[in-house]
């Protein structure tokens, strides 16, 4: 125990304070306190248990501050003086999870749909990111760094290069992106990889003349999935490897996260633009 300006410390034992008998621990309480007020001038006792903070461990008592015996006869109110109010824990605010906070911005925007506001920064949500980067200029790294924060924060959703009633899709090999458009609003913009220089995507208007789920490739001998050819052999398909630049062989190459959807939007009939420079 010491005292100092009228106040005894006393650091009691684990022991003294364990029970489940709340008056035989108050009594307990109330002993020590008359024991230790008086000697050496001091008028209260500031508790500590086991050298921490006593906080709740003698019911209706108030053990936060120092008490009086005069206290202990109405213990269930707090002391009306001269006392340290309970200490609060202070929790930090939850930060906005940023992922989601860009992916809400991204589905207003026309780059993401309803339900991929996740959180979490899986294959639709990079694809889409990397569409946003393409339209805006931006370095196409899939990141939503603080340039992409930036320009997500005050864009505004594309708009078609042309105008056409109805359901139809913009091809835009400078942009190396697709709007999937009806009635001249974008409904969304996927990040796609068009034909390489050596194989380029043929400029011009076709019309979706064929969807199938799997449709064989016979120069290259492979499956090509959710494809919807538009110009002869050249399609829009799933592909396991989208670039950010022009790679493919002609067709237009979706990530697997985006082509079943771009499947569905389209139908056979569907007017198909392939346009240089937006």
């Amino acid at each position: 125990m010491s005292v100092s300006g009228g106040i005894a410390t006393v650091d009691l034992s684990l022991p003294f304070v364990k029970g489940t008998n709340g008056d035989n621990l108050r009594a307990r309480l109330t002993q020590v306190v008359f024991t230790l007020t008086g000697p050496e001038g001091a008028t209260k006792v500031q508790l500590h248990v086991a050298g921490g903070t006593v906080l709740g461990m003698f019911p209706g008592v108030f053990t936060a501050g120092p008490i009086t015996t005069t206290y202990l006869a109405t213990p269930d109110v707090t002391p009306p003086e001269d006392t340290t109010p309970p200490e609060r824990v202070r929790r930090k605010p939850a930060k906005p999870n940023a992922v989601r906070q860009a992916q809400r911005r991204l589905i207003r925007l026309g780059y993401l749909i309803k339900g991929d506001a996740d959180g979490r920064l899986g294959p639709a949500t990079q694809a889409a990111v990397i569409a946003f980067q393409k339209w805006e200029g931006l370095s196409r790294d899939g990141v939503i760094g603080p340039q992409t924060r930036e320009r997500l924060a005050h864009a505004t959703r594309p708009t078609p290069i042309t105008r056409a009633p109805g359901r139809r899709a913009e091809v835009l090999i400078d942009r190396q992106v697709t709007l999937a458009i009806r009635n001249n609003r974008v409904v969304r913009v996927l990040h796609v990889s068009t034909g390489k220089p050596s194989t380029p995507t043929t400029l011009g208007t076709y019309r979706v003349y064929a969807q199938f789920p799997r449709w064989w490739s016979t120069p290259f001998h492979e499956w090509l999935l959710w494809a919807s050819p538009f110009n002869a052999g050249i399609a829009f398909h799933q592909f396991p490897d989208v670039p950010v630049y022009a790679a493919s062989h002609g067709c237009v190459r979706i990530t697997p996260a985006q082509a079943l959807w771009m499947y569905h939007f389209l139908s056979v009939g569907d007017q198909v633009r392939v346009i240089a420079r937006s």
